[in-house]
């Protein structure tokens, strides 16, 4: 069933502006990236669909992996980080993409610091803690296991004093686009409804990943893939969307839905072990690396054993952290919430369960943010720039928001430079701001029951159909309403993707395809929207830009 559509659904703009480069998203790739771009002399406006601070960045708890000059384990390099994303990665990393992401790593902490961001220090040098996949003591961490507050207070601090541009609680509609589809812009809504316009030579997407999509998630309310579902309808590339990574460890809350606390990996990395309901290992056996094997490994293991009830318990299991010294000063943020449970860690084990956390795919991009599509730019959690492959290392995702939103503003201003931008004069309104749309209740119940760590062909057809009979074309006329479509159609691409890839690797499992398929599945699946709207196999497009 549909809604019929006439002309008045394309409503009028309220008003219009105009910039270099518009940033959608005030993390931590999107404020590294304005910063650079007004520090190259760039007229920049950033966009954000609730406050400046609210993206999913301040709730990065673990830290930032990277291999710094002179404060490292012994025998630890980038090329063995490098190694270590690669194992995370399950064959899908692109490792040239990666190996210059890490690279980048120890200048882009390095700015950081210089900006005002404090971490924590250690006996010698800055504090370093080890997580799951990493072969080596290198993630460093800010008040305990709130690095990512301290990274995006840093961000939003320095775009304060430098007098970027801050549009708070407008979302992002459509991107405007040329005769010849390069994207010259964006529609957007404000906190009312309003429309408005802002022309740009060049439209950055940093707006986060999609984690609404599942009842159970550690991401924020807005993370709803408003940004990929902009890229397809403008016409870019997506791929790796399947691989969705479930953090092992998020406290537990009877019936809770939404966002979820999270218990930051380190705490693994510190000696607390996964217990089930009996008090038995939940990773005995499992993996070389006990607790602290890579994310998929360690959520897979869990399912499998809450579906075995053990102690009656089957919808979670435990986390014994009461061996860890001083754990509310280590780790304040998680030390809070067990408070609120009446959990406390030094004499109880925490409950916890897996819960979707960070999408490994995205927008296809370089690695200094170009897409498929003259204009469009990306980075951060709605980018796929080939660092994470199958599945993401712990601590990888601030490092390449830093590194890929520094980049990309140099990027852009090259560009601008080399005259390959079109001109945003030339940038049409969407001819309509419809979109098909299911209903967002039934769209996570089936998302969380069919599409989640274990998949199999029979379940993801089941979701396909529910989403077919819960969808009808809306009207984008509120915030809701444009949320609702993209996380509409980032399902799609989710389930297309996941039904083809028959074989199970990183964070995609397959019950009826248990086995890794090196011949057939050691590669990407790339996907666009047809013309009916509805996201299909894509042939390989070259990235297009200067060097």
């Amino acid at each position: 069933m549909t809604t019929p559509v006439n002309a008045s659904q394309a409503k009028t703009p309220a008003w219009e502006a105009r910039a270099d480069l518009v940033v959608v998203g005030s993390g931590v790739a999107g404020l590294t990236a304005a910063l650079r771009a007004r520090e190259l002399g760039l007229h920049v406006l950033v966009i954000t669909k609730a406050a400046v601070a609210d993206g999913n960045t301040r709730w990065a708890q673990g830290g930032v992996a990277v291999v710094l000059e002179g404060e490292h384990d012994l025998g630890d390099s980038v090329a063995k980080h490098a190694e270590d994303t690669f194992t995370a990665g399950a064959g899908l990393c692109d490792e040239d993409a990666a190996r210059s992401i890490l690279d980048g790593g120890p200048a882009a902490v390095e700015r950081l610091r210089r900006g005002g961001a404090t971490f924590d220090a250690g006996t010698e040098g800055l504090a370093r803690a080890r997580e799951g996949g990493h072969s080596a003591f290198r993630v460093i961490h800010a008040g305990g296991d709130a690095t990512g507050a301290e990274v995006e207070r840093t961000l939003v601090a320095q775009a304060g004093s430098r007098r970027v541009p801050v549009l708070e609680h407008h979302i992002a509609v459509d991107a405007l686009r040329t005769p010849a589809g390069e994207v010259a812009g964006v529609t957007v809504l404000d906190r009312d409804g309003v429309p408005g316009v802002v022309r740009a030579s060049a439209v950055l997407l940093a707006s986060g990943g999609f984690g609404q999509l599942y009842q159970a998630t550690s991401n924020p309310e807005i993370a709803t893939g408003d940004g990929l579902a902009l890229a397809l309808r403008a016409g870019a590339t997506v791929a790796d969307v399947e691989f969705v990574q479930f953090h092992p460890t998020v406290l537990y809350t009877p019936g809770a839905r939404g966002r979820c606390p999270l218990v930051t990996e380190a705490v693994r990395g510190e000696g607390a072990t996964l217990v089930d309901g009996a008090g038995a290992s939940v990773m005995h056996g499992v993996h070389p690396l006990g607790d602290l094997a890579p994310r998929d490994v360690v959520s897979a293991a869990i399912t499998r054993r809450m579906g075995l009830a053990p102690g009656g318990v089957d919808d979670h299991v435990f986390l014994d952290a009461t061996s860890v010294p001083g754990f509310a000063k280590r780790f304040p943020t998680v030390f809070a919430a067990c408070a609120v449970l009446g959990v406390d860690p030094a004499k109880d084990a925490i409950p916890v369960t897996p819960a979707a956390h960070f999408a490994c795919g995205g927008v296809v991009t370089t690695v200094d943010g170009r897409s498929t599509v003259r204009g469009l730019y990306a980075a951060g959690e709605v980018a796929r720039t080939g660092l994470h492959g199958a599945n993401r290392l712990a601590s990888n995702s601030l490092l390449e928001g830093l590194v890929v939103g520094h980049r990309v503003a140099e990027a852009v201003a090259a560009d601008l430079a080399a005259g390959l931008l079109p001109d945003p004069a030339r940038g049409r309104l969407p001819a309509s701001a419809v979109a098909p749309a299911a209903d967002r209740d039934a769209l996570q119940r089936v998302m969380s029951r069919y599409a989640a760590i274990g998949r199999d062909a029979d379940g993801l057809a089941a979701a396909g159909s529910v989403l077919d009979l819960s969808t009808q074309d809306s009207p984008l006329w509120t915030h809701a309403a444009v949320e609702d479509a993209a996380l509409t159609v980032a399902a799609q691409a989710l389930l297309t993707a996941a039904a083809l890839r028959t074989e199970s690797r990183g964070c995609h499992v397959r019950t009826d395809f248990p086995e890794r398929d090196e011949r057939d599945w050691r590669r990407s699946q790339l996907l666009r929207l047809s013309l009916s709207g509805q996201p299909v196999l894509a042939e390989k497009i070259p990235l297009e830009g200067v060097a």
